[in-house]
């Protein structure tokens, strides 16, 4: 039997040549028609050997997790404190349009023009109302009438200035339409305006804004910062009658003390100290303006910001004023960059008997117009 007949060379097929070995070789692109398949891996069952074998779908694969760097932890922090800061933020204008008091509409006619706290000088009229609360069972005491101003103070803020001054309320003045009066009769007279109209009269220093303290809500922001530390002298006081009227009986040891709202608001408003009944007005505005520095200072404290959107809430029912929501925050934003300046009080010369057979204090118009100079250049 012969051999089959071989190919000769021009006939075999011609085939390109074979990878090398490890080498992928060209892929043909894939036909429309063409079926998809899904790749499986083996898995070994619990019990069996290597020949059985369950197919089972590969897993997707998982990227792994990002590590917590300090990079990334300090960025997480200043976004959580900047999102605290808005909220606070946005609280405080919807407080400040909601829940905010203005003064009569009069008082606008005596202001003078200013621009804005925080770029340009402005001086601030702080009134504080001697009303007692509507709580208040103290014989005589005047929980909705007209009311004389507890607490009269200016402050010089912006522009690179800072400074403030202090009146006592005891001090004698002429008001318009009412004679010699103690300086603090103008708000019983005739309101902020009145006051407001004084006080430029003697001190000849533009005005641009008022505050009046409302000591109804004071107390509810005190409490929303947590309290407030207070160091000073013995201070015993019966204020709105005590306890037993509603009121609030101090007793304070000297030495630290820590207060919430009714107690802070008690110690401002002290004037008669059962511990030293020879203080006059001078040392109450100075346990006032120590009581002031402390509630800046709580502020400022690391508790506080933890509680920074409560306290934004509460802050503008605090107060009524001419100012909408972004001035204050421009005169808060000058008052805090401003830092602490000294208070000075306007003393004075001497004690004066008024025709009611009241006692009041006396200052010269060389002390008011050097208070003045002073203030200014502060």
């Amino acid at each position: 039997m012969s051999p089959p007949p071989q190919d000769s060379p021009q006939d075999r097929p011609r085939y390109p040549p074979a990878p090398p070995a490890g080498a992928a070789g060209p892929r043909e692109p894939r036909r429309a028609d063409a079926p998809v398949y899904t790749r499986y891996r083996a898995r070994p069952r619990l019990f069996g050997s290597g020949d059985d074998e369950q197919l089972a779908p590969e897993p997707a694969r998982v990227g792994r997790p990002r590590r917590l760097t300090p990079r990334r932890l300090a960025l997480a922090l200043v976004a959580v404190i900047a999102g605290w800061l808005v909220l606070s933020l946005v609280l405080f204008l919807l407080s400040s349009h909601f829940e905010r008091v203005s003064p009569p509409a009069d008082v606008n006619s005596v202001l003078d023009p200013g621009g804005f706290p925080l770029a340009s000088t402005t001086n601030i009229l702080v009134l504080g109302s001697d009303q007692r609360q509507k709580s208040s069972k103290e014989p005589g005491a005047n929980t909705s009438g007209p009311s004389r101003s507890d607490t009269i103070m200016l402050v010089r803020t912006g522009g690179g200035h800072s400074a403030r001054l202090s009146i006592p309320r005891d001090t004698v003045v002429e008001i318009p339409g009412h004679g010699e009066q103690k300086i603090n009769a103008a708000y019983a007279f005739g309101g902020p305006k009145l006051s407001i109209t004084v006080l430029k009269r003697y001190l000849g220093i533009p005005i641009n804004h008022v505050v009046i303290v409302s000591f109804e809500d004071f107390p509810a922001l005190v409490d929303a910062m947590g309290g407030v530390d207070y160091s000073g002298g013995c201070v015993i006081a019966r204020v709105d009658g005590g306890y037993s009227n509603g009121g609030v009986t101090l007793r304070l040891k000297a030495g630290a003390h820590h207060l919430d709202g009714r107690e802070a608001l008690a110690l401002a408003r002290t004037r008669e100290n059962l511990c030293d009944p020879r203080q006059s007005d001078l040392e109450r505005v100075q346990r006032q303006q120590r009581l002031l520095q402390e509630i800046k200072s709580r502020l400022l404290s690391p508790s506080s910001f933890l509680r920074l959107p409560l306290i934004a809430w509460n802050a503008p029912p605090t107060i009524i004023s001419d100012m909408s929501g972004p001035t204050l925050l421009g005169l808060f934003a000058a008052l805090e960059l401003g830092g602490t300046p000294p208070t000075r009080v306007l003393g004075p010369q001497g004690v004066v008997t008024l025709p009611d057979g009241e006692t009041g204090l006396r200052v010269s118009a060389s002390q008011w117009r050097a208070a003045a100079a002073r203030f200014m250049a502060g």
